[in-house]
This record gives C-alpha cells, sequence and structure tokens, in this order.
C-alpha cells in the first residue's frame, strides 16, 4: 500500500515550521504536521503546504498540564483553551485533525467525571468546527480505553498509533489490534524499550528509526490488517549525532528512514 510519508515541521532546531517547509519537501516528504496553535502561523504554514505540494493532515495540540484536566480546581483551564486554539486553528486553516493526550506520567490522577466533562467540553468543541480529535496513546492503556470507548459512536474521534509510546511504556500491549480502524494518524520514531535498570525512567526517546530497536516490519504488519491508508509521521527532532549534519543531511536521512520502513 503506497502512503504519505511525513514528518514533524518542528523537526530542524532554531528554524520556524513555516520555514522548515521548503528543506522537508526538497528531502522528498508528503506530508507534515505542525504544533503550533496560532492561527495565523497555521493559515500561512497551510497556504505554503499547498504551494509545495505538501500535505498538512493535523495539529499536535499542547499537553504540559493534561493531568490538570482530572483534578478539581481551576489549573486545567489554560490547556483547555490552548487546545481548543488548534482546534480552531485547524479549522481556520482547513487542517483535518489535533492529536490531544489524555494523561500524563506513570501515575496520573485517577479517572473521574470532571475529567470526562471537560473532554466532552473538547469533543464538542470540534465536532462544532468540524475538525477529528485523535487521542494518543502513551503510559496508561486504561485512561486512553475509557476515552475511546466513551466516544466510539462519534465519527469525529479517533486513535494517534505512536509506536515508540507503545514500545517504551506498554510494549506487551498492540494499540493497533485494539484501534487500527480508527487510527487517524501515526507518530513514528525509535527507542530502546523500557529501562531494564529503572522501569519508571522515561525511555521515550524519538530516536531516528532503525538508532533502537523497534520492530517496524511488525508495525506495518499490523497497520496493513488494519486497513490504515494514512500517513507514515516522523515525530523526531534533530539532535544528538545529527547536530553534525546539516538540515538537508538529517533530512535525508530521515526521509531513507521513512522510505525504508514504508517498504516492510
Amino acid at each position: 500500500m503506497e502512503r504519505k510519508l511525513g514528518i514533524d515541521a518542528s523537526c530542524l532546531p532554531g528554524v520556524a515550521e513555516i520555514d522548515a517547509l521548503d528543506k522537508i519537501k526538497a528531502a522528498g516528504f508528503d506530508m507534515v504536521f505542525g504544533v503550533t496553535n496560532d492561527a495565523k502561523t497555521v493559515c500561512d504554514m497551510k497556504e505554503k503546504c499547498e504551494k509545495l505540494g505538501l500535505s498538512f493532515d493535523f495539529l499536535h495540540a499542547p499537553f504540559r498540564g493534561i493531568n490538570d484536566f482530572w483534578r478539581s480546581g481551576l489549573a486545567y483551564r489554560d490547556l483547555r483553551d490552548n487546545i481548543k486554539a488548534s482546534i480552531d486553528s485547524a479549522a481556520a486553516a482547513g487542517v483535518p485533525a489535533v492529536v490531544v493526550h489524555v494523561s500524563s506520567g506513570w501515575f496520573p490522577p485517577p479517572i473521574c467525571d470532571i475529567g470526562f466533562a471537560r473532554f466532552d467540553d473538547l469533543v464538542e468543541h470540534a465536532i462544532d468546527k468540524g475538525v477529528k480529535i485523535a487521542f494518543e496513546n502513551l503510559r496508561k492503556l486504561g485512561n486512553l480505553a475509557v476515552i475511546m470507548e466513551r466516544y466510539k459512536k462519534i465519527p469525529n474521534v479517533g486513535f494517534c498509533y505512536d509506536c515508540g509510546h507503545e514500545h517504551c511504556y506498554t510494549e506487551t500491549v498492540h494499540f493497533l489490534d485494539i484501534y487500527g480502524s480508527r487510527t487517524l494518524c501515526t507518530h513514528i520514531h525509535d527507542n530502546l524499550g523500557r529501562d531494564k535498570e529503572d522501569k519508571w525512567k522515561d525511555a521515550d526517546l524519538h530516536l531516528m528509526p532503525f538508532d533502537g530497536d523497534i520492530d517496524y516490519a511488525d508495525m506495518m504488519a499490523r497497520l496493513n490488517k488494519a486497513g490504515y491508508a494514512g500517513a507514515l509521521t516522523l515525530e523526531i527532532t534533530k539532535y544528538g549525532e545529527y547536530l553534525e549534519k546539516s538540515d538537508e543531511e538529517f533530512l535525508a536521512v530521515a526521509y531513507e528512514r521513512i522510505q525504508k520502513i514504508a517498504a516492510l
């Protein structure tokens, strides 16, 4: 199955997302996603993507403080407003989806009606704006599961599959076997699995594919079985040994790696 090959538009440190688009296109990519929620910037990026022939498939909403959604009080409001800003910006630019986290850390607050009401508000806002929400897998299967179950009959709600999170947080859980048919987008990167000495350490390294030990052949078999026809999208940033390379060299390696995955 031929799919679009994409990358995070913020992958080049010190380079604005809109300015990175030329280099991303020149490297061969078909698609990008963005992390800004400023409406003008998103609209400008969308316009430039159209001129370059790039597909702009989704925004990644802010997530710092997501656990406050499950706590009483008003601390959640700033993040709620920022997520809604991502939805609004996507709607204004014609970007079809926004990726949203459900919780954070190994020991998030318990699931509760307060949190459900707040996520209901986000989902209703997305429906009103004609934008899809893709909830992403992180550490807690149960937290994602209750959200996905709650909105299973809502066409605007789907799943963002993150292979790196699966490998280092929940490697015995195959999310594509559960939510493959609801997958709207992907985050592809690499790591070395859960830390062997400290199981609570954050091992989400976001390495270049094939610099870690994720089994991409298995991932592709599950994506194919699920009938996923969307983009294969790298969620990586130029860092580590790649800082010695030019932006063009880094993107060339990234494109070669995602092509290798697509061919599996």
